[in-house]
Order: structure tokens, then sequence, then C-alpha cells
């Protein structure tokens, strides 16, 4: 294992929403034995309501110092070495103190998904504030792009088994 995810054994799955996160996310902690987070899951129920209210309710500024928080109370638990995955909102590692705290906490691994797939998973999803207006959401996806590619790694979703990607990542080298 590299000494970056001895030190702190955290491995954070970025990118836009659709990519697959949350399930890649499951089955990779379960094939390494590792405990599994969904960052906006544990949002809704510590704040006991969705992250479409949240962004209507509060707005995005705050909901991003709200998500800001829930990721630095993992990055420190994952200090005190309880191994986990976690999967991070389509907007956590584009806001810069979050990048810069995962920078050297654990490894950050980008789900690059095509924009048409991540468009076909979420079309019908009105629980994604971000994904109700199609040109918005593609200007999104594309800008946020740069912000994706500064993980660690990058792994191609190229069809829509997650066994592959998860394959994919244990083909990495992080835990030789």
């Amino acid at each position: 294992m590299i000494l970056k995810l001895k030190r702190t054994p955290g491995i954070y799955l970025v990118g836009f929403m659709g990519s697959g996160k949350t399930t890649i996310g499951r089955l990779l902690a379960d094939h390494l034995g590792w405990q599994f987070s969904d960052l906006d899951e544990e949002i809704e129920a510590q704040e006991e309501t969705t992250i479409a209210s949240l962004f209507d309710r509060l707005g995005e500024p705050e909901f991003r110092r709200i998500e800001s928080a829930a990721l630095g109370k993992h990055v420190r638990t994952i200090e005190c070495g309880r191994p986990t995955v976690i999967a991070l909102g389509g907007g956590t590692f584009v806001q810069p103190e979050n990048f810069e705290l995962l920078e050297n906490h654990g490894v950050t691994i980008w789900l690059d998904c095509p924009l048409e797939t991540v468009r076909q998973r979420v079309e019908k999803a009105s629980h994604r504030p971000l994904a109700r207006n199609w040109q918005r959401f593609e200007e999104l996806f594309l800008g946020r792009q740069a912000a994706y590619s500064k993980a660690d790694y990058r792994i191609a979703i190229e069809c829509d088994d997650p066994s592959v990607a998860v394959e994919a990542i244990l083909q990495l080298p992080l835990f030789e």
C-alpha cells in the first residue's frame, strides 16, 4: 500500500452526479473490507431533509459549508486509522478548501463518466437540484472537468457494470 494511503487510509471517489460514485464505492469498500460512506446521504440524515431541499431552502453556499464540515469530520476519523471509501457529492471536490483538505489525506479517484451517460442516469431524478436545467447541467459538467482532473487517479467509466470500475481501481498502484 502506498505511504499516503497507509498514513491516512481514505479513498475519496470524485466525479459528476450520476458517475457511479455510490455504487462503485460500496462495492470497493466491501471488497477491501473497509467502511463506506456517501457524503450526500450522511448530510441528508444529519439535516433530516434532502439535498434538493437544502439547496432550495438555504442556497448552494450554505449547503457547501455543511458539506465541507461533514467532509472534515470524515477526514479526522480516517486520520485515526479507520479505513474508509467515501463517495463525495459532485461538487465537493470542486471547492478549493475541500481539494486542499483531501490533497494530503488519502487518495482521490475521479470516476470519469461521459456526459451522455450521466445525463441518461439522472434524467428522471428529481432529487438532483443541479440537474433541473439541461443547458446548465452540461455547462456544470464541462466546468467541473478541470477540477476533477486534479484527482490522484482517473478511472474511465465506459460501461454500466460497476465491477469493471472496481477492478480498474484495484489495479491502480495503491495496494502494492
